[in-house]
């Protein structure tokens, strides 16, 4: 988008979707966590993406955002230490 030529939408990408988005993160970055390392960013990212993406103001409500949440369990792990890495 080229802001100095008063250009703020291209289709249906809008420059308020991204500061919206930005917006979220950075209030609970601030506001839940305080500090993530760069080798977790991605979790986070992902974990604001989710709320983002299920949020109240595209029609989702608290059970079906829990039911989304769930179905993105099976297969996955986070494990406080890695076994293979030794003590």
């Amino acid at each position: 988008m080229r802001h100095k030529a008063e250009e703020y939408v291209r289709g249906e990408a809008h420059t308020n979707t991204a500061e919206g988005y930005f917006s979220v993160f950075k209030r609970g970055m601030k506001g839940v966590y305080q500090h993530c390392s760069e080798k977790h960013l991605h979790r986070y990212l992902a974990e604001f993406d989710f709320r983002y993406n299920a949020r109240a103001a595209l029609g989702v409500n608290d059970e079906c955002r829990a039911v989304r949440a769930l179905a993105g369990i099976p297969g996955r792990r986070l494990l406080y230490r890695d076994s293979s890495a030794g003590s």
